[in-house]
């Protein structure tokens, strides 16, 4: 990434396109942002981009931004939908500040996102909707296209509608059929600008529209007329070129947070050699790992829809007691009602995943914005000591390896896993290398076989415990002589026998959670540069490892020093986190919620440290991170 805060990086003009005289500029990376009405296919626009800037070999990052209304009003603010995408020719940890790049396709979507376009920076609108009404909408009180609203950008006019229509003309569709495709228009101009390949995205509209060829053709001409217009109009007297990215060998696809949870589970079943039920309920930003494992029936996948949250995890809870792993898979608001039962695991010692993709709060809240304010009803949402592990992913792609790690600690420890994902890295896409897949960690497990009780009784006992997990023993139902008793009552140790006896209780209240304390958790790696001299360590968690990442580069780059961590295992914490903490003078954690992880590291390590919080429903921006960092390190060295 570019470590400048809006620049994009040009290198000197070098060329001129055959066709005619159009400079080629050579750029080290572009963001460019499509935004229109809910309707207009933004994201399926940017999607395609996306794929295409992939299958090119750029390194990317994405960010969609949509409303949670299936159709929300259109032509308003509140009913923009924009797709942002970052590519360069190196790695790249962010969708990008800013957009070096607007397609606004109506005066909706010009006022909800000009504010974030450079000076500078190249502005294309779709004239055709520009209509009195249309603006007045959005209250503007006169037509930006024609005052000095768009003055301090590269602007270009495309009448995108009329020409799609145009066209179109010889398909036969109706106006209205024919202006749907304008998306497609833009994209094909777009594709044209930066150089991309063309061929993917025709194959893909005549896969996806298979059974309506005649539609997989309008939008086919649309893309092609989006290009001509390019390369005929005299509007644009550049295009852009950017290379493909020096990544490490091997094999790579584009892939999305929820698609690579879902791939990540599937991975896991494979190698533990246990079927795999998803037991869940649909709920945004989460239903796409159902959508996706749906697909994957042929690994020993079964995904049950159930009718409320409440059955999912009964269901995938009781797969787990079944000799399955049970999987459940919501976002916070189905967290608060899965509460119960997650207890229930923690008392019953069961394996079980329950995957968070957090959104904004509280109830209802933001349903399609991001958001990280689950952690402490992770640590702590249920009655009594009720203790999981909680680990985060960091980036879409990473979210594959999270998968894995989540299913590990719970087969291997006998309890459930909160994984906290969120809707910033479950939306977002980058390049993932496919791993091999000997790589992957064995996951297979022991189930009992032969009774255990250590009271020479001949029988089972499912509370007998592994001496260094402290994992209980688990018996399939059915296995002859493995008879055993199990449900939410207090079990009294060894024997699982109902217990109400005080001492008893307080003993398995500390088996258990000393079975958490006792996870096998990596130690946390500092990034220093600088060798030991920054006194100022960056702190992050889940999907704020990218604009933290970025924003220390930007840093550096200044001539300033800063150390950078980043944790995934939330708890049981890393043993090393306390000592490094207090290594430094400041420890800065930046949180997409009021300061929950900082409040906890406050509490165990008496450190106090530096909170800076954030609750808008979008991520951070590696420039308002930088400028927190510069001022907290000049505040240090000032001392």
């Amino acid at each position: 990434m570019s470590t400048s805060a809006n620049g994009n990086g040009a290198d000197a003009l070098t060329a001129l396109s055959p066709a005619r005289q159009t400079e080629i500029s050579k750029l080290d990376r572009v963001v460019i942002r499509f935004a229109g009405d809910s309707g207009d296919g933004m994201q399926l626009t940017g999607d395609r981009f996306t794929s295409e800037a992939a299958a090119f070999g750029n390194d990317l990052s994405t960010m969609p931004n949509f409303p949670a209304e299936i159709r929300a009003p259109q032509g308003t603010i509140p009913g923009v939908s924009s797709f942002q995408v970052h590519f360069a020719d190196y790695d790249i940890l962010t969708p990008g500040d800013r957009p070096d790049v607007l397609v606004a396709m109506n005066p909706a979507a010009l006022k909800a996102n000009l504010s974030d376009v450079p000076h500078g920076g190249t502005v294309i609108v779709n004239t055709d909707e520009f209509s009195g009404r249309n603006m007045t909408k959005v209250g503007y009180d006169g037509n930006p296209l024609e005052d000095d609203t768009l003055a301090p950008f590269q602007v270009h006019k495309v009448a995108m509608s009329t020409l799609t229509r145009g066209a179109l003309e010889a398909t036969g569709l109706s106006k209205k059929d024919a202006e749907r495709a304008k998306n497609m228009f833009a994209l094909g101009l777009l594709s044209w600008m930066y150089h991309r390949p063309t061929e993917g995205t025709e194959a893909f509209l005549r896969e996806k529209f298979a059974k309506k060829p005649d539609i997989a053709e309008a939008n086919i001409l649309a893309f092609r007329a989006g290009w001509n217009y390019g390369e005929t109009t005299e509007s644009f007297a550049t295009t852009f070129q950017v290379a493909p990215a020096k990544l490490a060998r091997g094999t790579y696809r584009q892939i999305t947070g929820n698609t690579a949870l879902a791939y990540g589970l599937v991975a896991a079943g494979q190698r533990s050699g246990l079927p795999i039920l998803l037991g869940t309920y649909p709920i945004t930003p989460a239903s796409d790992v159902l959508h996706e494992l749906s697909k994957h029936k042929h690994f020993g996948i079964l995904t049950f829809q159930a009718e409320d949250e409440i059955a999912g995890i009964g269901a995938a809870l009781g797969a787990s007691y079944g000799g399955a792993l049970g999987v459940t898979s919501t976002s916070g608001p189905g967290v608060a009602l899965k509460s119960e039962t997650i207890g229930l695991g923690v008392m019953t010692e069961l394996p079980l995943v329950v995957i968070d993709v957090q959104r904004g709060g509280p109830s209802t809240g933001l349903p399609t914005k991001t958001e990280q304010a689950d952690l402490l009803q992770a640590l702590h949402g249920r009655n009594g000591e009720s203790p999981v592990p909680v680990i985060a992913p960091q980036t879409p792609a990473d979210c594959f390896d999270a998968a894995i790690e989540a299913t590990r600690i719970a087969l291997k420890y006998r309890t459930p896993v909160l994984l906290l994902s969120d809707g910033a890295i479950a939306n977002g896409s980058e390049p993932w290398l496919i791993p091999d897949v000997d790589s992957l960690p064995d996951l297979r497990v022991e189930f009992a076989k032969e009774p255990n009780a250590t009271d020479g009784s001949g029988e089972f006992w499912p509370y007998v415990r592994d001496p260094e997990t402290l994992a209980r023993a688990w018996a399939v139902p059915g296995t002859a002589g493995l008879q055993h008793r199990i449900g939410g009552l207090e079990k009294a140790d060894g024997t699982g026998h109902i217990s109400y006896d005080p001492d008893n209780h307080d003993k398995m209240v500390r088996l258990r959670q000393a079975k958490i304390d006792g996870i096998d958790v990596p130690d946390l790696v500092v990034d220093d540069p600088s060798g030991g001299k920054a006194r100022v360590l960056a702190l992050g968690w889940g999907s704020t490892y990218g604009p933290v990442g970025a924003a220390c580069r930007r840093v550096r780059k200044q001539g300033m020093a800063i150390a950078q961590a980043h944790l995934r295992h939330l708890n049981p914490l890393p043993a090393n986190l306390g000592a490094i903490l207090n290594s430094y003078d400041t420890v800065v954690l930046p949180e997409m919620n009021l300061g929950q992880l900082a409040m906890v590291l406050r509490a165990k390590y008496l450190v106090d440290v530096h909170s800076y919080t954030k609750v808008a429903g979008l991520p951070f921006k590696a420039e308002e991170l930088q400028g927190v960092f510069t001022d907290i390190i000049k505040g240090v060295e000032g001392k």
